[in-house]
């Protein structure tokens, strides 16, 4: 494994999990997009879709433990029929509810009331803004995507989203191709400063690579790249990212309620496992049991350890 060997050659150790802070909720790969990096290969058709029962599973989990963090993500999280009462429950239950928003979901049929739910929910919009160009955004997220994306965030800004304090708009950029993000805080002020000339405002930006996983992980695959961008990654393996991995006080929950140390992990089965070898689900779940317990690594996890280091919180 290129990443063991990486750690020992640097006389490292994978982190071990420590306190609980974030629980990442997916709520299934059904989606209204099927852009080309997408790590679980979102689509309209899926059937992969979080149900009633472990949605109150979860929120019943929230009520038992003290979490800071509830990350709403997909697909579109939005299309799942038990969203917005994950959202409405919770409210009260977390300091903060991360919704990961592809902006393109407000304009699908019956989702029109999105843009006041969210801002009536205080909730921390995440959305995907691969680039900051219509060639770059179409390409990657399918033709006339970014400008549904402009409409999006204007409608978002009108709502208070980048404006009032207390709705936070964050921009997420990933590579269209197998190469790692450029410097964070350029690529922000480049994004500012073409969206303000449109009248768009925003907080801040993430950047995430792509992880080698799913469908972007096909398409290197098809284009004969896939050596050469683990490659890629392995050389630019930061020491110093190791201390930021989001799995340390992360658990993901997955669409049928298994636990998992991160998306990545769940979106290549992957799972946290009891002493058995038998899957944990969220009804299982004892935050401090998990307590130094080990985190499953594997090659793919070199996609946040690359050059900034990355994450889905960048």
């Amino acid at each position: 494994m290129v990443l063991k060997n990486l750690l020992e050659r640097h006389d490292l150790d994978w982190p071990l999990r420590g306190r609980l802070e974030t629980l990442q909720v997916n709520t299934g790969s059904l989606c209204n997009m099927t852009c080309r990096h997408c790590h679980v290969k979102g689509n309209p058709a899926s059937k992969e879709v979080m149900n009633q029962k472990t949605a109150e599973s979860v929120i019943q989990f929230l009520f038992r433990h003290r979490v800071k963090t509830l990350d709403i993500t997909g697909g579109a999280p939005e299309m799942a029929p038990s969203f917005q009462e994950l959202v409405t429950k919770a409210g009260d239950l977390v300091d903060e509810i991360i919704v990961r928003c592809n902006l393109t979901i407000i304009f699908e049929e019956g989702m029109e009331f999105l843009p006041d739910f969210y801002a009536r929910s205080g909730i921390h919009l995440v959305c995907s803004l691969p680039c900051y160009t219509k060639e770059n955004v179409d390409a990657q997220r399918g033709e006339g995507t970014f400008q549904k994306s402009m409409d999006a965030l204007k409608i978002l800004n009108t709502k208070g989203y980048g404006i009032d304090s207390s709705l936070k708009l964050t921009l997420v950029y990933n590579p269209g191709g197998a190469f790692l993000p450029g410097n964070r805080e350029a690529l922000e002020a480049d994004y500012k400063k073409a969206l303000s000339s449109i009248g768009i405002t925003f907080n801040d930006l993430i950047t995430i690579t792509n992880m080698p996983v799913n469908r972007f992980d096909d398409g290197l695959t098809r284009e004969d790249k896939a050596d050469n961008y683990m490659s890629l990654l392995a050389e630019n393996f930061n020491p110093g990212t190791l201390g930021k991995v989001m799995c340390k006080n992360l658990v993901s929950v997955g669409w049928d309620g298994r636990l998992y140390d991160c998306d990545f992990n769940q979106a290549l089965d992957i799972p946290i496992k009891d002493k058995s070898g038998m899957p944990f689900s969220i009804d299982d779940l004892d935050p401090a049991s998990l307590i130094g317990g080990e985190i499953h690594c594997a090659d793919h996890c070199l996609g946040c350890l690359a050059g900034e280091g990355s994450s889905c919180y960048g």
